[in-house]
């Protein structure tokens, strides 16, 4: 069956299963088998209980949770890694809950643990809807992990082109360090404010479009209306939010079935975004405790994307960092990908010009401020790839306050061409004296400019803008850093890959 008949007979199914949507309630529609049945298979587990999953291809296995243990900083008190021991069909593993990691497989099952229970402590657990210690998924051995052709990466840009805010991770933001910890609920996907596309990730009902929802979906689902959201409804029952939208897309009304890869709007800071501009995506789906919870996102966004644009070689040091002055942390490459698995070096390049090689390295930070640390991945074929680990650290002296933060975006960030101008935007969080400089990274002057400071986050000129425009091919690291009048700065990179 040639792909585009196949996409069609998907787009009917979903058609049909989509009006009955329409005309049934949210408890109807959740107790109907979806057009489209989800590969994964969702239990929750109390440490010591055991299950038998029915996996998507009929075989079962048998689980049981043996062990959790939740790691807090002494800051915060956030969680910064929980892991858990299972034992599957007498197998027993370890997992890192969300954190960028991936499903792994053991025996005749791939599993993952997407939340554990000490993220409701100091959290949210309205977010995930979990009543027991731990949530494990599972997918068979080999399996795709979401129905092929069914889904893809809901924005236009380059994986990882800037910042990222992905499963579990603690946002550390604002000014002041409050007691209640924002683990982060979805996926938020840093980009260039009012220039990158955002897509329907799946075919789907629009079931939100700013303040106004479809009849039926006002009651008994996760739909939140806001006027910088979206929420879409695809044939596996599965709710998602787009939020921070600069622009809303006039056709994204609600009832109105749209096609994957559908533009929905432009990337923005809208909303409660903080001030820094980024897709907020979040899977909404029933979870074992019969509430609404995120379907946590990381790994259906990797493989989309691997599918897409086929990458060679994929740098991966995102996991951040927060200290205080004067004590250590390790940076760490392992979650770098390789198509071939032939990844053969690790060299980091430290903010002090110091190197070190290594898939993990420990590093001790005397001085507070916003580090963005280098990681070169290159591969036995000469491949090579960048990423970047942010290193927050704290003044002892005033352990109430963050240090100022910076983010930058460029675009477009998908074939850049030489000769061909790219966008440059940066903002400065926590500090209003000085200005951002840039430094590109091919030899060329810096160029300095000024951004607000976030001093009002949803201010429309909030990011200071420029243009650079590479005379050769090659990949760049791009630099910016503003500092603050005691001399404490805030760094961040970019990686530009240019072709001829």
């Amino acid at each position: 069956m040639k792909q585009s008949h196949l996409r069609s007979v998907l787009y009917l199914s979903l058609l049909n299963v989509l009006c009955v949507c329409l005309i049934a309630t949210p408890l109807q529609a959740a107790e109907e088998k979806p057009a489209v049945e989800p590969i994964v298979r969702v239990v929750d587990l109390d440490v010591g209980e055991s299950t038998t999953v029915t996996l998507s291809n009929g075989a079962q296995v048998k689980v049981k949770l043996q062990d959790l243990k939740e790691t807090r900083d002494p800051i915060r008190q956030a969680i910064r890694s929980a892991i858990v021991t299972v034992e599957v069909d007498g197998e027993t593993m370890e997992l890192e809950s969300g954190m960028y990691n991936l499903p792994q497989t053991i025996g005749k099952v791939q599993i993952d643990c997407s939340i554990t229970g000490g993220y409701n402590s100091n959290g949210t657990p309205s977010f995930w809807g979990l009543d027991k210690d731990a949530r494990l998924r599972f997918w068979p051995a080999g399996s795709p992990l979401i129905k092929p052709g069914s889904f893809i990466y809901p924005v236009d840009q380059r994986w990882f082109a800037t910042r990222t805010w992905y499963d579990n991770e603690p946002v550390d933001g604002g000014t002041k360090i409050l007691p209640k910890i924002y683990y982060h609920s979805g996926l938020d996907i840093g980009g260039a404010e009012k220039l990158t596309k955002v897509i329907a990730a799946t075919d789907a009902i629009v079931v939100s479009s700013g303040n106004d929802v479809l009849d039926g979906h006002k009651k008994d689902t996760p739909v939140s209306p806001r006027y910088d959201v979206v929420y879409l409804l695809d044939a596996r029952g599965w709710y998602y939010r787009y939020s921070h939208l600069h622009k809303i897309n006039n056709h994204i009304r609600p009832g109105r079935l749209i096609k994957q890869g559908e533009e929905i709007g432009i990337l923005g800071k809208k909303g409660a975004s903080g001030g820094w501009s980024h897709l907020h995506f979040e899977i909404k789906s029933r979870q074992p405790s019969g509430k609404w919870g995120t379907q946590a996102g990381y790994a259906f966004l990797w493989e989309a994307y691997r599918k897409q644009y086929n990458p060679k070689l994929v740098a991966n040091t995102r996991r951040k960092h927060f200290i205080k002055a004067g004590d250590s942390t390790v940076l760490k490459g392992t979650q770098s990908y390789s198509a071939d698995n032939s990844i053969q070096s690790y060299k980091w390049t430290f903010t002090d010009g110091t190197t070190a090689t290594g898939a993990e390295v420990k590093r001790t930070y005397n001085k507070p401020g916003v580090y963005s640390e280098i990681l070169k991945v290159t591969d036995k074929r000469g491949n090579v790839d960048f990423d970047f680990a942010e290193v927050h650290v704290l003044d002892p002296k005033n352990m109430e306050k963050y240090v100022p933060r910076i983010h930058a975006s460029y675009w477009p960030s998908l074939k850049n061409r030489v000769g061909e101008p790219i966008t440059f935007k940066v903002r400065t969080f926590g500090n209003t004296s000085g200005e951002e400089v840039w430094d590109f990274g091919d030899g060329s002057p810096t160029v300095s400019v000024k951004s607000d400071g976030n001093v009002k986050p949803l201010n429309e000129d909030g990011y200071a803008v420029t243009q650079h425009t590479y005379q050769k091919p090659g990949d760049y690291l791009v630099k910016v850093e503003r500092s603050r009048e005691d001399g404490v700065t805030a760094v961040t990179r970019l990686h530009v890959r240019v072709e001829p």
